[in-house]
């Protein structure tokens, strides 16, 4: 958020800042004294206590659902459950879990509770098992009693599982309690994070797949919205932090399917991502099965066609280099073995409902 913060006053500037890492609580003794004419803060106690200052001010959402009055930065919490399950659902697990953060009260942190409603709503629409990590941990409770907790937990839950951690500090957290617990990752649980921080991901042994969310997108509209605001001008009471694609590591780098066939099917198609005129005919032949076969065998385990499924893998990894390249579309659509920029244009579309560059606008900024 700090970067896009940076671009928009880089380019609309100059402004000063007066940034305090440790929060509203840590610069409130002498924020009055710096007369700011905006500020972009955490949702803490002091919200109100900012808002009588009469400054123009942007709140960035994490204990509280909305802050009325005040323009609100919230993360499309729907939408990232909705996109960790269905990532684990097509790495083939038939059993699921979320953990939150282990509190008494998930209410007090919304957007776990956003995400773990979302994840599991969409996991019991499919029919599936699922599992919520018991929120039960006394405040002020250490951590290595709490991993002790989990630990147990985990070792109680059927394998193999698809796993969602409500962030990418908890996943990481899972992955040591996993180690505890004897559970192998990904092969008995494969986990999924959300935020995508590649230091944190980075850190966890395996690395972590986590969901990607462009806070640099929502720090550049929070920036625009507060600049509007100290102009004396309309500016909008929301600003969505958009999920825009799953960064797949090592955490759920499996195939969790008992089918073999399918399994290979599935790998084959993983590694094949890149080649433009991929078909139906040639997994199969990589699968061992006919094409009836493995139609019949792919739906049964994953529930969509084996067609369905090399083009989500293709428009997966078209829609990551967009957000995370600076590689020209017709580029992007070469490297995938598309000779027509048209038929890439067509193909994008037809998946993500609109044009690669307006996917890049919308999700790259």
């Amino acid at each position: 958020m700090l970067r896009g913060i940076a671009q928009y006053a880089h380019h609309h500037g100059p402004w000063s800042f007066d940034w305090e890492p440790g929060g509203l609580e840590k610069i409130w003794p002498k924020l009055k004294s710096l007369s700011p004419n905006g500020v972009i803060l955490r949702d803490v106690d002091k919200v109100e206590e900012v808002l009588s200052f009469g400054v123009p001010a942007v709140v960035v959402g994490h204990g509280r659902t909305e802050v009325s009055g005040l323009v609100n930065v919230v993360t499309d919490s729907e939408a990232i459950g909705q996109m960790a399950a269905e990532h684990l659902i097509r790495c083939g697990f038939k059993r699921f879990a979320f953990c939150g953060m282990g509190v008494a009260d998930e209410s007090d942190l919304p957007w776990s509770e956003l995400r773990r409603k979302s994840f599991s709503e969409r996991i019991k629409k499919a029919g599936l098992e699922y599992y919520d990590f018991p929120a039960h941990a006394p405040e002020g409770s250490s951590w290595p009693r709490e991993r002790t907790a989990m630990a147990r937990w985990l070792q109680s839950l059927p394998k193999p599982l698809g796993l969602m951690a409500c962030n990418d500090d908890r996943a990481r957290q899972v992955v040591e309690a996993c180690k505890l617990a004897g559970v192998s990752v990904p092969n008995d649980i494969g986990i999924i994070g959300t935020d995508n921080d590649d230091v944190v991901c980075g850190l966890s042994d395996p690395a972590l797949s986590s969901v990607s969310i462009n806070f640099e997108a929502a720090g550049y509209e929070s920036a625009a919205a507060l600049d509007a605001l100290m102009r004396g001008k309309p500016a909008p009471d929301r600003i969505i932090v958009r999920a825009t694609h799953i960064v797949v590591r090592r955490s759920t780098d499996v195939v969790a399917v008992e089918d073999e066939g399918v399994a290979k099917a599935v790998r084959f198609i993983r590694t094949s991502a890149r080649k433009g005129d991929l078909n139906v005919n040639e997994v199969a032949r990589a699968a061992g099965l006919s094409r009836r076969l493995l139609e019949k065998r792919f739906r049964a385990e994953l529930g969509c066609s084996v067609l369905k499924e090399i083009r989500r893998v293709r428009t997966d990894k078209i829609a990551q280099l967009l957000v995370e390249t600076k590689m020209p579309v017709y580029e992007i659509g070469e490297s995938l073995g598309f000779s027509d920029i048209q038929h890439f244009a067509r193909y994008f579309r037809a998946a993500r409902q609109m044009s690669p560059l307006a996917y890049r606008k919308k999700f790259a900024g």
